[in-house]
């Protein structure tokens, strides 16, 4: 029975973290201050602006610069996303072994749209993605079930053949609210949400290569 096996974005299928974190030392440069190397800032990269201007520059949203520090942040990185992020080693021919055996893929990610198809389409994933959901697609963002649900529509499935593959505590839960069962990216970004173990994903893939294996045991039978 063919399947719908959806991803999260960054930090799963892609390493974009070293572009996010140019686009924060770029603020920090703003400021006078020195860059902070990628490693210190990848873990937070799939939190995005609101992850990036924490750690690069102790700014929070409430903070009265925040916003136009933001904005700033984003005008970058919108111009510069496809300078150095690539699929991670391995990705590229998972999904084509996915597509070889009659499963289809997808992506649902909390990053919005603008920023989310010009790396995709970068990235050569366009073509044979069966749905993208972005943060602006629905009106939540994960953890909220509504992006894998209408990821699930679009592309055609039921949610009993879905599952979700995600590096953050926040994608298994979005997965077991929309009744799916999720992978554990454990190579990816992980944000501070904990040991992996504790996020109660059904299976966990320490690298790319465990991924498949991953997702054989969760496809329905």
């Amino acid at each position: 029975m063919s399947a719908l096996v959806l991803f999260d974005f960054d930090g799963t299928l892609a390493d974009t973290a070293p572009d996010l974190a140019a686009a924060a030392n770029a603020q920090r440069a703003l400021r006078g201050m020195a860059p902070l190397p990628v490693d210190v800032l990848r873990p937070v990269a799939s939190q995005g602006a609101r992850g990036m201007l924490r750690v690069a520059l102790d700014l929070q949203p409430e903070h009265p610069d925040y916003e136009t520090a933001r904005r700033q942040f984003l005008d970058h990185y919108s111009a510069n996303s496809t300078v150095h992020s690539r699929l991670f080693p391995g990705i590229a021919e998972l999904l084509e072994h996915l597509r070889m055996q009659g499963h289809a893929w997808g992506i649902v990610t909390n990053k919005a749209t603008h920023l989310t198809r010009p790396l995709v389409s970068h990235l050569g994933l366009a073509r044979h993605c069966a749905t993208l959901v972005c943060g602006d697609t629905t009106p939540h963002s994960k953890p909220h079930p509504a992006p894998l649900l209408h990821a699930a529509q679009e592309a055609g499935f039921g949610t009993d053949r879905c599952l979700y593959v995600g590096d953050d505590l926040r994608d298994v839960q979005a997965a077991h609210a929309a009744g799916m069962p999720a992978i554990a990216a454990a190579y990816g970004y992980l944000g501070d949400s904990g040991a992996v173990d504790t996020w109660r994903a059904e299976a966990r893939a320490d690298d790319v290569a465990g991924l498949w294996p991953a997702i054989t045991a969760l496809l329905p039978k």
